[in-house]
């Protein structure tokens, strides 16, 4: 069904400036259908030109609300203001020109059904650019995200323009350019100054970026099919989550450490399993001490979920003495780039041959508390996770160490002639 024809004019006009002896050239169309208003508007546009020298139509009176009498300006056959300077007349000319391409836009605008203006619409969407597309993604979305999200966004980013260059169109993306960027992943660089290529785990993790992009490109519009739901991700490889036995603890908690807050620090949160980035910027505000109880109200830097967590009387003293409301618990922490060193030579100072981060202390306290009869579910309630799959990991490094004490104890039944 066509639409039903406005009509609408675009005219050049002219505007007296209230300072000085000249005129400002400006377009007016009308009527104009506007989206949100229910009656036609009149819409103006600038055209940054002046002229001094109009031609007046002493026959025709423009309508004024001054006291003196005015006239419209005179016209030639084709509708252009007529001007006595030759460069005021050029102005008039370039005028008149923008006119005619907005007379023309609005003339085919009427022309088309809605259906065809939405296939317009969506052809010029196919012609963006996924790449600008994906950087502004990422920063509405993660503006105040962790370093650690961010980073990956940015990485990802980067990745994209090696594989595809500065410039990848929607109309481009399909279901084949997808499964060749997931090949790309699989042997892309490492970031920075490391050498070699990322590992399959991190690959996977960069093409779920990914996924999610063309996701949100789906919802926006810019790509007519889910792609993000037909394409199939990276298979992670399970990795050893590395750990501390209770005894291996010990070793540390009674072993000097060369920077007392890494420490504290580290020991916390083996007894909370808190994240270096939410212990780095815990405040003393967020602890609460109810009757004999102390627990830790804050938001996970990671997930933004509001946690409420218990924490027991030894992890309580490792924070040292309360301080004022808004200063840090844990002052002077440096970032996880800046703890390797010190974090190394305490370790071994406690004579452990093991190559432990800082992360591998949450992965102490959820093993221990797994081999310790704690549930899985309360475990990764603990932990902040959002899906109890991320937990169950953990439970397989329990599992494994149950299979071991069932065959530690060996006796010699074949042996046995009785």
């Amino acid at each position: 069904m066509r639409k039903e024809l406005d009509n609408t004019k675009a005219t050049v006009r002219l505007r007296k400036s209230a300072y000085r002896k000249e005129w400002y050239l400006y377009i007016e169309s009308y009527p104009v259908r506007v989206a949100g208003k229910d009656t036609p508007q009149r819409v103006r546009e600038y055209l940054n030109r002046t002229i001094t020298t109009p031609i007046w139509d002493k026959s025709r009176t423009a309508r004024t609300t001054e006291a003196i009498q005015t006239f419209k300006p005179k016209r030639d056959l084709n509708g252009i203001i007529l001007c006595k300077s030759e460069i005021d007349q050029e102005a008039c000319i370039y005028a008149d020109s923008v006119r005619k391409l907005r007379q023309r836009e609005y003339d085919n605008a009427s022309l088309y059904s809605d259906t065809e203006i939405e296939h317009a619409e969506q052809k010029e969407r196919l012609q963006q650019n996924f790449i600008k597309y994906f950087d502004k993604v990422a920063d509405k979305r993660h503006r105040n995200s962790s370093l650690s999200i961010q980073t990956n966004w940015e990485r990802v980013h980067v990745l994209l323009k090696m594989f595809a260059g500065d410039t990848l169109l929607f109309s481009q993306i399909d279901n084949r350019l997808a499964e060749d960027f997931k090949f790309f992943l699989l042997s892309a660089p490492c970031g920075g100054s490391k050498k070699g290529t990322i590992s399959r785990n991190t690959a996977s993790t960069y093409f779920s970026i990914f996924k999610a992009a063309l996701k949100q490109a789906f919802i926006d519009g810019y790509l007519t099919i889910d792609l993000s739901a037909k394409i199939k991700g990276i298979q992670e490889q399970e990795s050893r989550r590395e750990y501390l036995t209770l005894d291996e603890l010990n070793k540390l908690a009674n072993t000097p450490c060369e920077r007392d807050v890494l420490k504290r620090a580290a020991l916390f949160s083996a007894l909370t399993g808190l994240r270096h980035c939410d212990i780095q910027k815990l405040k003393w505000n967020e602890i609460a001490i109810e009757g004999n109880q102390v627990k830790l109200l804050f938001t996970q830097r990671k997930t933004k979920g509001v946690e409420y967590m218990p924490i027991s009387e030894q992890a309580f003293k490792l924070c040292g003495e309360p301080r004022q409301p808004e200063q840090l618990v844990f002052e002077g922490l440096p970032n996880p780039s800046w703890i390797s060193r010190p974090l190394r030579a305490w370790i071994e100072k406690a004579g452990i041959q093991k190559h432990l981060s800082f992360h591998c202390f949450r992965h102490t306290f959820a093993t221990l508390q797994l081999a310790n009869g704690t549930d899985i579910y309360t475990v990764s309630k603990m932990l902040g996770h959002t899906n109890v799959k991320t937990t169950q990991v953990y439970a397989k490094v329990v599992d494994e160490k149950k299979n071991k004490a069932a065959n530690a104890i060996q006796i010699d039944i074949e042996n046995d002639k009785t």
